[in-house]
Order: structure tokens, then sequence, then C-alpha cells
């Protein structure tokens, strides 16, 4: 199983924003989460996120912790994974 770190790229499985993918930008717990969409891309909120919520691929891209929007954008187009963030899939739950 992939590891929560900053810049993993993972898929919510619960609540609102379920199936669709965000990036981890910073750890803030042994429970939570800050993770970004961006919402311009994938229509996920900047928020705090319990990793209860979260499945965590094995893609990874390279960004510092608490990295911006923009930042996080330019480093997705740069991976070639713009497609693949902007995927929905269905969630097993």
């Amino acid at each position: 199983m992939a590891a929560i770190q900053i810049g993993r790229i993972v898929v919510k499985t619960y609540g609102r924003e379920a199936g669709r993918k965000g990036v981890i930008v910073d750890i803030i717990n042994q429970n939570y989460v800050l993770l970004t969409g961006p919402k311009s891309l994938t229509g996920v909120k900047r928020r705090r996120c319990n990793i209860k919520h979260l499945e965590p691929t094995d893609k990874l891209i390279d960004i510092k912790r608490d990295a911006s929007d923009e930042e996080v954008l330019t480093k997705i187009e740069e991976k070639g994974l713009k497609e693949y963030m902007a995927e929905t899939i269905v969630p097993k739950v």
C-alpha cells in the first residue's frame, strides 16, 4: 500500500467529493491531512481530510509542504497527469 506523504495523489472515498482525486499538501497529524484538488481541475477544495476517507494511489508529485494550488497544478501538468486527475472513479466502499 502506498504511504501517506506530501505529494501523494489520493482518491476520496467518502463525502460529497467521493471518487475525485486530490493531492496531499500537508500532514496535520496521524489522522488528518491537508488535501487539494486543485478545485479548478478536480473539483476538490483545499481542506482538512481524515486519512480513513482516502485511498492512496501509486502516483506521487514532487511538491513542497503547503504548496499553493498553482504550484500543484503546474507539477501535475509537468508529470502529464492532468487527464488522470480530472477522471472521476467509482470508489470501492
